[in-house]
């Protein structure tokens, strides 16, 4: 089961922009692909994504550069390597590119190669790609975070919030989560049609209606979970992506609510949180303060962090070593990861496990530019992450990783299991002075 041929094409996400597509073929015949996914709110820690920067083609967004890297870099390096190990293939990547954040070659280069070879070898051994992916360990479905309204860099700015989610905090089972999300997410687009409002919806499917203040949206979340039927903080629950690296003023030293005319240090900011948490059904804020403001961050897992799940997304990047200085500050209790921050298959499933020895959640993710890719899926259930978030309840891009997940649960049988959102653990007790 050696890797014979490596191919690449550029080919388009969800956005319409270009990305990379890679396939790996085996002696016998075999062939598994892998897509990279392109997020628009980046961290600055994450791994490069290359592009061309040609004006004249695709408006500088082209990959070619990225394709000829695994062309002419890449597949030479791996022909003849067995595709069974994955580790063993992903250091051979990493070795190859050389440098901290896979900036030489690309890591839109080097992931799809990476999921390619994994996809690969799980058709090899005909196995589903989430048994392969966790070594027949992975049972556990993910409770799934959806977003309902989308603002910041995913929305034009209709909002300074990037996400308004809901998580079915009552759930007894998948299809539960996926009925009350369902009616939910209508219920919020039945609201916004009956105040004219109904502008479409953002980069992940969620709706972008026009606010005066942020909080506004919250209210509107609320009252869609009361006309489905359901009861706030008991069936369905909110989770907030601030996202709030872009929101912060590195020349004012103060975090920006442009929509309202505000600006906040950073504890009048993590106030502003858990004043919304006092009055409404929040059970998890992702990236409430910026990605170099540890301070920050220690405050306010000190303030929330026993009562909601708080997650690193822009502070960790999905990297081990970032994670681990956010284990030693107690710095969160949740870890959201994406492949593409990071660049290959290995490494995610080190820094989900990573979390997982530290008592914290684990959320795999998504990006706000992603393609008809169900990896994540498989993901999730293979390392028994807990929890899974690809955007909205519209869009094919991203029903195809719920439908997935379906698929998923069909395939283990009664095996699956179903445990729902779980509470954070008050995981730093023992290291507060």
């Amino acid at each position: 089961m050696k890797i014979t041929s490596i191919k690449a094409w550029q080919i388009f996400d969800s956005r319409g922009l270009p990305t990379v597509e890679a396939e790996v073929t085996l002696a016998n015949g075999v062939r598994g692909r892998g897509i990279t996914p392109s997020g628009i709110s980046t961290g600055q820690f994450e791994a490069l994504e290359l592009r061309d920067g040609d004006p004249k083609r695709f408006r500088g967004k082209s990959v070619f550069k990225a394709i000829a890297n695994i062309q002419n870099e890449i597949a030479p390096a791996l022909y003849g390597t067995s595709v069974f190990d994955q580790a063993v293939l992903d250091n051979k990547l990493i070795e190859l590119d050389g440098t901290s954040n896979k900036s030489r070659l690309g890591a839109n280069a080097i992931l799809p190669v990476s999921m390619a070879a994994a996809n690969a070898a799980a058709t090899a051994r005909n196995e589903p790609l989430h048994a392969y992916l966790g070594e027949g360990k992975g049972t556990l479905l993910p409770v799934p975070e959806i977003q309902i309204i989308g603002g910041g860099a995913h929305a034009n700015w209709r909002t300074d919030v990037q996400d308004f989610l809901l998580i079915a905090t009552g759930a007894r089972n998948l299809e539960e989560v996926l009925e009350v999300t369902h009616n939910v997410y209508h219920a919020a687009g039945d609201i916004l049609r009956s105040r004219k409002k109904y502008f479409g919806v953002a980069d992940e499917g969620g709706f972008w209606p026009e606010f005066e203040r942020n909080e506004d949206a919250l209210d509107l979340l609320v009252e869609a979970i009361c006309r489905a039927g359901y009861t706030p903080g008991r069936e369905a629950s909110i989770a907030l992506d601030i996202a709030a690296s872009d929101l912060y003023s590195v020349e004012k030293g103060r975090y920006l609510f442009n929509l309202e005319n505000r600006e906040f240090t950073s504890s009048e900011f993590i106030g502003v949180m858990a004043d919304w948490c006092d009055r409404f059904p929040i059970v998890s804020i992702e990236d409430p303060l910026a990605d170099t403001d540890w301070d920050g961050w220690r405050e306010i897992v000190g303030t929330l962090g026993s009562r909601i799940q708080i997650v690193g997304d822009d502070l960790f990047t999905t990297n081990t070593q970032r994670i681990s200085t956010g284990i030693e500050k107690c710095a969160a209790n949740a870890v959201l990861i994406k492949l593409n921050q990071i660049g290959t298959v290995t490494e995610a499933i080190e820094a989900i496990h990573l979390a997982q020895s530290a008592g914290w959640q684990s959320i795999v993710s998504a990006r706000s530019g992603e393609t008809e890719d169900a990896f994540i899926s498989h993901l999730a259930v293979a390392t028994n992450a807990g929890q899974l978030k690809v955007g909205s309840f519209s869009r094919s891009e991203r029903m195809v990783k719920w439908n997935e997940l379906l698929r998923i649960q069909r395939d283990l049988g009664a095996r699956a299991e179903f445990i729902g959102f779980l509470k954070p653990k008050q995981v730093c007790e023992r290291k507060k002075k």
